[in-house]
């Protein structure tokens, strides 16, 4: 749910912020904290800045999320919901019988004490995760292993969801939020629903110094920089970009060029590219 603040001022004039009232509002778990997590400000294990525009910002906590969901059989219970500054989606604080605290995250529709399990035969309800295979075709499903064992690397970002599309012997035919269809290896793990959080798109900011407060710098247009250190910059007036193509500062062609390699072993497992209407 987004709340609209009071334009008691310019930067609150058209700030739209997600309605965070029904979060826990205390500490995080400790024990689930990543010790001396430090800031890379963009830059790389070289020292050098690898990704432009970052720095600043204001200090977080790394939280330890469970992505591989490998406590089988073993029913938690949801003991909070909780914000995490790290990513877009919202975590839960799931509580063991045997004691273990684990972070998931939180899909659309769970509730504080409800009863969440990882195992071969669940209820296909949100926050239980099966391998893929023993999930229904039409199912929403997001933090979906590619690999066997690696843990959740897709769709793990608020408002996702992918769904299952048909199943054979050793993969399962999943269809993206990027429209791709994919296809896994049925033995992968999924969890079942849709991510929570899925206003966080819907969000407007409202002042510069929001974008400075989450570590992100000021990005400079290539056609007002100099010649030198843009390809897009120099010549008298406004100018277009030149050449036909976009580049980057590196003077690549950007804006829609392919770069991913014709013979990537992977690309046997997409069945329809993102980009195919």
């Amino acid at each position: 749910m987004l709340r609209k603040a009071k334009p008691t001022t310019n930067g609150q004039r058209h700030k739209l912020s997600v309605d965070r009232g029904d979060l826990y509002k205390g500490a995080p778990e400790k024990s689930l904290l990543v010790p001396g997590h430090k800031k890379r400000q963009g830059r790389g294990f070289k020292g050098h800045i690898t990704v432009r525009h970052r720095g600043g910002g204001v200090k977080k906590r790394m939280r330890i999320i469970d992505w591989k969901r490998d406590k089988r059989d073993i029913e938690g219970r949801v003991e909070r919901i909780e914000y995490d500054p790290m990513r877009s989606a919202n975590i839960a604080l799931v509580f063991y019988p045997d004691g273990e605290k684990r972070y998931m995250l939180a899909p659309n529709g769970l509730k504080v004490d409800q009863m969440v399990v990882s195992g071969d035969v669940v209820e296909p309800t949100p926050g239980n995760a099966t391998q893929l295979k023993n999930i229904p075709v039409g199912t929403p499903v997001h933090n979906i292993e590619i690999r066997l064992g690696k843990g959740g690397q897709l769709v793990r970002g608020a408002g996702t969801s992918a769904m299952v599309q048909s199943k054979d012997e050793k993969f399962v035919t999943i269809l993206l939020p990027s429209k791709e269809i994919r296809l896994i290896n049925s033995n992968c793990i999924a969890t079942i629903g849709q991510v929570g959080n899925q206003d966080h798109k819907n969000q407007k900011l409202g002042k510069a110094g929001r974008k400075r407060l989450m570590g992100i710098r000021p990005t400079v247009r290539g056609t007002a920089q100099h010649p030198g250190s843009h390809p897009h910059g120099g010549g008298e007036g406004r100018t277009g970009v030149g050449l036909k193509y976009s580049k980057t500062p590196w003077g690549k062609i950007a804006m829609g060029k392919k770069t991913r390699k014709k013979n990537k072993v992977t690309n046997k497992y997409i069945v329809r590219d993102r980009r195919k209407k």
